[in-house]
């Protein structure tokens, strides 16, 4: 009792607790969409996002003013770039979002934009423990978020999240990824945002871990 009571006053707890939430939906949705419940998980997906986003503020946390303006600047330009995709073609190539990724802007989803802030944080979060060298980290994580990217292109129409005209991702999509992720990178790695690279390291592995799955069980 002693200890737990220590736990919930220090917060030591967050992580192991947070690290359990991702881990219990992300194996729940595995499993429940392997036995064939892919339609109810997947309506899911926009709760799942939101709830990869209140863990970051948790975490990490974004708990100062300069790190919201971050979330805010990543946010807006995520939706700017997809806004520019999906409405001219241009950028990733001709595609269109589904329906279960939520509500949306002029057809692009608010959570897409919450997922670029999300996963620029996380990823910069672990390219500053790859090298102290700005280019490399740059680099780096601009490279962890195309490789995400990468592993949903197999799931993302199956689970209507986006379709690309003719089924499959071109490669100028990938490209445009990589170079808008290094800008953003660029602006994270000159503000330098204190944050836990536990956790960060924690939601990456467990998308990778799902995505990765789904991108092998569904070209078996």
């Amino acid at each position: 009792m002693n200890q737990l009571q220590h736990s919930l006053r220090s917060g030591s707890y967050k992580l192991p607790f947070s690290i359990f939430l991702l881990v219990l939906f992300h194996l729940s949705a595995i499993i429940g969409i392997s036995l064939g419940y892919r339609e109810w998980f997947v309506e899911k997906t926009a709760f799942t996002l939101l709830l990869s986003f209140i863990l970051l503020i948790w975490n990490f946390p974004l708990e100062t003013t300069k790190k919201w303006l971050l979330v805010g600047v990543f946010f807006f330009s995520g939706m700017l770039a997809e806004w520019i995709g999906v409405n001219t073609g241009l950028l990733f190539g001709d595609y269109a979002y589904g329906e279960n990724m939520g509500p949306k802007l002029d057809g692009v989803p608010y959570f897409i934009g919450i997922y670029w802030a999300v996963l620029t944080f996380i990823t910069g979060s672990i390219s500053c423990k790859v090298s102290q060298k700005m280019p490399i980290r740059i680099f780096t994580g601009a490279s962890l978020m195309v490789l995400l990217d990468y592993a949903m292109e197999t799931s993302a129409p199956i689970f209507d999240f986006w379709t690309f005209e003719g089924g499959t991702a071109p490669i100028e999509n990938y490209i445009t990824w990589f170079i808008v992720a290094a800008l953003l990178h660029l602006l994270y790695q000159k503000a330098q945002p204190q944050g836990s690279f536990k956790f960060s390291i924690s939601l990456y592995l467990v998308l990778l871990m799902f995505f990765g799955y789904f991108y092998v069980y569904f070209n078996l």
